[in-house]
């Protein structure tokens, strides 16, 4: 009977004495740190352009990515969508209006969520 010894391929990771929260993850690293900033202001935009959407094209929004004064908005429906890309001229002006810097909104459609009956 031949006896087989394992040794581990990699070093054990050294763990740190205390465990650090998200936040501080997010803080201590410059890149996450700009994504947190980038994902809290398409918050704030949002929240900006609410009162000028109509009330029942509000749930199907959601806040996207920001990239080189570029907006993204999420639609949750193909109709939300194309109302979205009829208000996305007067979305942008309010928010010029408010001093943020945007040149245009891009609609993407959420893809496989359906709600059962």
């Amino acid at each position: 009977m031949s006896s087989v010894t394992y040794s581990p391929r990699y070093p054990r990771a050294v763990m740190p004495k205390q465990a650090l929260t998200v936040m501080q993850a997010v803080d201590g690293a410059p890149t996450l740190a700009r994504l947190a900033a980038l994902a809290h202001q398409s918050q704030e935009w949002l929240q900006a352009v609410s009162p000028i959407l109509p009330p029942a094209l509000r749930s199907g929004i959601l806040a996207g990515p920001i990239e080189d004064k570029m907006w993204c908005l999420i639609a949750k429906s193909s109709a939300v969508a194309a109302k979205l890309r009829q208000l996305s001229p007067a979305l942008c002006a309010h928010l010029r209006a408010q001093g943020c810097e945007i040149t245009a909104i891009r609609i993407k459609v959420q893809m496989g969520h359906y709600s059962q009956p």
